[in-house]
């Protein structure tokens, strides 16, 4: 009986602080094949490497289908909150979502947009990466791939931008 009562405590104040704090910030599965890349437009077909900024001002979420979409929407969109945003990436490792400015991060991923990103819990053996160290890669990556795009050159790693619509694992 007594166990019984406990457990319905905890149901009921989890259920109070669930309606206390309004605004859910937490990590939102995508729906694959259906939720669209909010930068790139693109579908989301790979849930090995997503990642997803939630407003915590008015929980809006959106959805990314690379960690290097994600940052450079936040940087192209001027994002305001972006201090203040939750920023979940897939866990390369588990595919679960985790924290994306306390996750790891390696080199060398087949990622969507070819940035190249795997996102991990766990600090991996060998190299890895810090998230800012992530962001000011993947700002980096974006100037090379403008200056190649003006050079017009067409080495294979340029081939992959945004709007090449013929990346060949994005299949309906």
């Amino acid at each position: 009986m007594m166990r019984r009562f406990s457990k319905l405590l905890v149901l009921c104040l989890l259920f109070l602080s669930g309606c206390d704090s309004k605004i859910d910030t937490s990590a939102k599965d995508v729906k694959l094949d259906r939720d669209v890349c909010e930068r790139c437009k693109m579908v989301i077909s790979d849930k090995d490497y997503n990642a997803q900024v939630v407003n915590p001002k008015d929980g809006k979420r959106y959805f990314f289908d690379d960690i290097g979409c994600a940052l450079l929407w936040i940087d192209e969109q001027k994002i305001e909150w972006a201090s203040v945003a939750a920023i979940y990436v897939a866990d390369a490792d588990t595919t679960k979502w985790i924290d994306a400015k306390a996750a790891f991060y390696t080199d060398g991923a087949n990622s969507p947009i070819r940035f190249g990103f795997a996102a991990h819990a766990k600090a991996p053996e060998g190299e890895h990466r810090s998230f800012s160290q992530v962001v000011k890669s993947v700002l980096e990556i974006k100037e090379e791939r403008m200056k190649a795009r003006m050079a017009g050159t067409s080495d294979t790693m340029q081939g992959h931008m945004h709007d090449d619509q013929s990346m060949p694992h994005h299949h309906h």
